[in-house]
């Protein structure tokens, strides 16, 4: 439960003559060694010692502290009573006498970037499906998804060749549609697992709907409710049990690709059974509030552990920077500062692989592109700066010393000024080629695209671009730096194999040194070397006010 000391506010006599709020709810052990939880609305669940639970359970408004402890008898007195209820009214547990505020229950933000929508209310649905559920719990069964998991894995080992060419080139419309409907049916199947499981333990999954985490749509369902289950390991097989069902529809897609010819039928399996693989691998990170974290967390028994960890990581660095005295919140482990600190720079690395993996794609895509790259680099320029007055403030209040501070300030700016005056970069243009009817090759960039970076005998690489990788195919260079207003189906700037959807372009002629070998692709322009503030100003800043 949290530990922070917050007096309620407002009327006195609410401290002094303490209730629950009303959204506040007391769970006994399901059984013999099972914890007492407390609920605070829907979402959020804390485990207490039992007689706190018996406090909570007799504040009703009517009794003052002393009488509150006469109550509860021993070891109990007035002052224990204050200190419980001033901890209470801190954690938002406690009626403040304030009107509150009706909140849409459908929607959630959750800090830092993710916003839930609930769909469904799952309890009744998942409660009829534990006969399903007790009848595959078995050994057999359990060796049976193993088995089609690992199967998966060889399969798509013998399959080497055909998934890297699946992989490197553009694949027809529908192909990308079919991967999308079997990501977002093993998704939903991925979280009714984790309901199905917390059902059979005798659990109660509150809520299943959409989210968007970290700007990605993705499905979620709300397994809190799994902190009153009794046994550490039944927590662990709820988290893991939609990883678990991820890795079967993995193995069965590359299994039946196995037995398939080289059709399309085949690349939408193959690439299907990878995403799921490697979705299901990045949810096993404990970095992160995905089913690694929540297992690891369910495993070592320590409710909010990243929250905590990163708490004590980032005080560590504050004392070693600033000084100050801090109190840690899990005492005597030695891994849990090395693991905050990864905890805390794992988001930014998140963002920032995402960044170089999809700008060349984002750039091609125009102004929705171009605002999807500024965001994503404000985002992560605004998570470094909060992180880092975030600690500036806790330092102060630890007693960290000023000058220190100042000093350290001085530092970062003077390292970061210094990055972006001296470190160059190479500054590279994204678009696409087309092969006209005449046999010209142009090259296609969207109509926002900055036309002073184009200059004429720039190098131009032509590429066969896919879903993950690209491939040189050809070369050219730029004829002339007067562009003409054409048009070019999607296929030019995305990894679609299509000659639908044509869209506004501005064409360049070019001078083909080797001919490629499709009609269409990718495009990259040298457009020479700029120091580090220029090029971050020209690649994700100036494009979105083009």
């Amino acid at each position: 439960m949290p530990t922070k000391t917050a007096p309620a506010g407002g009327d006195t006599a609410l401290i002094d003559r303490p209730r629950t709020a009303p959204d506040v709810a007391v769970h006994e052990p399901v059984e013999d060694g099972a914890p007492w939880v407390v609920q605070r609305g829907h979402h959020q669940h804390f485990r207490v010692a039992p007689d706190l639970a018996r406090l909570i359970r007799t504040l009703d408004g009517t009794r003052d502290h002393a009488e509150l402890a006469q109550v509860l008898g021993p070891p109990w007195t007035s002052g224990h009573v204050d200190t419980a209820v001033r901890k209470l009214a801190g954690s938002k547990l406690l009626d403040d006498g304030r009107p509150r505020r009706r909140r849409a229950s459908w929607v959630r933000f959750v800090p830092p970037l993710t916003v839930q929508f609930t769909v469904v209310r799952p309890e009744r649905v998942l409660a009829r499906l534990v006969p399903v559920i007790s009848a595959l719990a078995n050994r057999a069964m359990a060796v049976l998804a193993a088995a089609v998991a690992v199967g998966g894995i060889l399969a798509l080992a013998l399959l080497a060749p055909a998934l890297t060419d699946a992989l490197g080139r553009p694949l027809p419309l529908a192909a990308y549609l079919g991967v999308v409907a079997g990501v977002l049916a093993t998704t939903v199947v991925h979280e009714i697992g984790h309901g199905a499981v917390l059902t059979y333990y005798g659990g109660r999954p509150s809520r299943m709907g959409v989210m968007l985490f970290y700007l990605s749509p993705a499905f979620f369902c709300d397994v809190s409710d799994g902190w009153r289950l009794p046994h550490p390991q039944q927590r662990v097989k709820v988290a893991l049990a939609g990883i678990t069902t991820q890795t079967v529809i993995a193995g069965s897609a590359a299994l039946t690709a196995l037995f398939l010819g080289p059709t399309t039928l085949r690349d939408a399996l193959l690439v299907l059974a990878l995403t799921t693989y490697v979705s299901g691998l990045v949810n096993l990170l404990p970095l992160v509030k995905l089913d690694g974290y929540i297992a690891l967390m369910s495993h070592l028994d320590i409710p909010h552990l990243r929250d905590r960890a990163m708490t004590d990581g980032r005080r560590y660095l504050t004392r070693v920077l600033f000084g100050g005295r801090y109190e840690r919140e899990l005492p005597g482990r030695s891994w849990v500062v090395p693991y905050g600190l990864a905890c805390a720079a794992f988001p930014l690395y998140i963002v920032a692989g995402a960044l170089a993996l999809w700008s060349d794609v984002l750039q091609r895509m125009g102004p929705v592109g171009a605002w999807m790259l500024f965001l994503g680099l404000g985002y992560l320029v605004y998570r470094l700066g909060a992180g880092y007055v975030r600690a500036c403030r806790e330092a102060r209040a630890a007693g960290g010393r000023a000058w220190r501070m100042a000093a350290v300030t001085a530092v970062v700016a003077g390292a970061v000024t210094a990055a972006a005056l001296l470190v160059h970069l190479p500054l590279t243009v994204s678009g696409g080629y087309v092969t006209r009817a005449d046999g010209r090759v142009e090259l296609v960039l969207p109509t926002s695209a900055d036309r002073t970076l184009i200059r004429e005998g720039a190098t131009v690489e032509l590429l066969r671009s896919g879903l993950m990788t690209k491939k040189q195919t050809g070369s050219a260079t730029v004829a002339t730096a007067a562009p003409a207003e054409s048009t070019a189906s999607i296929s030019a700037f995305l990894p679609v194999r299509t000659d639908a959807l044509p869209s506004p372009v501005l064409a360049y002629r070019l001078h083909v040194g080797h001919a490629p070998e499709d009609r269409t692709g990718a495009a990259r322009i040298d457009a020479g070397s700029r120091p580090l503030w220029d090029w971050a100003l020209t690649k994700y800043i100036a494009p979105v006010w083009r």
